[in-house]
């Protein structure tokens, strides 16, 4: 991994924490996990 890459990534995991953090209040896992949980029921029905 170059340091321009690293830094990159690094980037865009403090904005993915500020926007948790400023837009949603902390509750962006639980959104997520959500959506993973629709995602899976979703997965299951086409098995």
């Amino acid at each position: 991994m170059t340091n321009t890459l690293a830094l990159w990534l690094a980037a865009i995991i403090i904005a993915v924490f500020a926007a948790d953090f400023l837009i949603f209040g902390w509750d962006l896992h639980l959104i997520l996990g959500e959506l993973l949980l629709r995602l899976l029921d979703w997965m299951a029905f086409w098995r």
